[in-house]
């Protein structure tokens, strides 16, 4: 088999819990160094990897092939860019990079390098996503006619944290607001326009926390929203068409299963609640009749899983990041949007 040697730069939240955890479940990739400021963390999750103090160090060792970044939003373009440059494949954190410009410049720099550039929107494997994907790709709800994704939280107090502290990358939008955005790019394509209302919902806080968008379709339209003060928690999706609807309320298990140290291959890996199952509701001869839909089972190692094969064997990246690009556009528009109070056409 051939090997993958990765370099991962950061160690925080999203390096520990979302990626070395997945990478060391995939045959055939091998975490070797980590940049870090703290080794002694690293040590304790990653004890056979080498900890370095800066990229360079990382980018002069011959042996990488992949370099991931995880580290704040505005160091995601150049460090990426630097890594590219170095002859690195590329896999970068969510939500990509600040702008459109830095991401048509990193496209246009891995194609020169001939290397894989990909992002990790990882929940485009969580299981509730995977079961709508699979309802509307049946055909079972008919033409759809409306879709609506929640990502809430209750976070009444502001943290003293990059992600809430004003600075361009920060806020919702760029960080849960990616994950929604994403998702409905890769069902339904690229809208014909974008509205927003975005503002600063809690005391004392910097940064965008509440977002609710309008994603316009010729027949369709799309609502994407999070809000930071939302105790009870209502459906996570919604999805209307021709034929019935679906509602799915409960979150994809592997966020918590990973922090708590779960791997994939565990019996509950990736796994929905019962009580969470959604409802399908369809008209069987002029009446409304509702059933559970088992939840398909979820499946973060399949982003690796692809970019091994992607670097191993030519395959596509598993997240292309001109999808990445349409999300950054979004958010653009969404931030244009809202300060200007109208909607704005997908340019």
């Amino acid at each position: 088999m051939n090997k993958v040697s990765v370099g991962l730069v950061g160690f925080g939240l999203s390096g520990q819990v979302f990626h070395a955890p997945i990478i060391q479940s995939i045959d055939g990739m091998d975490i070797v160094k980590v940049v870090s400021s703290n080794p002694e963390k690293v040590a304790r999750y990653l004890p056979n990897a080498a900890v370095v103090d800066s990229l360079d160090n990382m980018l002069s060792d011959e042996s990488i092939d992949l370099v991931i970044i995880t580290s704040p939003n505005q160091t995601h373009y150049p460090f990426a860019k630097q890594a590219l440059l170095a002859g690195k494949h590329v896999v970068v954190e969510k939500p990509f990079v600040i702008s459109s410009e830095e991401a048509t410049d990193l496209i246009e720099t891995a194609n020169k390098q001939n290397k894989k550039l990909s992002v990790y929107q990882n929940r485009r494997w969580d299981n509730d996503f995977l079961t709508v994907k699979s309802l509307i790709a049946s055909g079972t709800l008919g033409d759809i006619a409306s879709y609506e994704t929640h990502y809430d939280r209750y976070r009444p107090q502001v943290s003293d944290r990059w992600r809430e502290q004003a600075g361009p990358g920060s806020g919702m939008l760029y960080d849960l607001g990616a994950h929604l955005i994403d998702q409905a790019l890769h069902l339904f394509g690229k809208p014909a326009s974008v509205y927003a209302d975005l503002f600063a919902q809690r005391k004392g806080s910097e940064v965008v926390d509440y977002f609710h968008l309008v994603l316009t379709y010729e027949n369709m339209r799309v609502i994407l929203h999070s809000g930071s003060l939302v105790m009870q928690h209502g459906p996570r999706f919604q999805v209307h068409g021709s034929q019935g609807s679906f509602i799915k309320y409960g979150l994809d298990s592997q966020e918590e299963m990973l922090r708590k140290g779960g791997l994939p291959g565990q019996p509950d890996w990736g796994k929905d609640r019962e009580e969470w199952y959604g409802e399908l509701t369809l008209m069987t001869d002029g009446k409304a009749e509702t059933s559970k839909v088992e939840t398909e089972q979820g499946s973060y190692e399949r982003f690796y899983e692809g970019m091994y094969q992607a670097i191993t064997d030519n395959k596509p990246v598993p997240v292309e990041a001109e999808d990445a690009r349409n999300t950054i556009r979004v958010i653009e528009l969404a931030m244009q949007s809202s300060a200007e109070k109208r909607a704005l056409p997908f340019v």
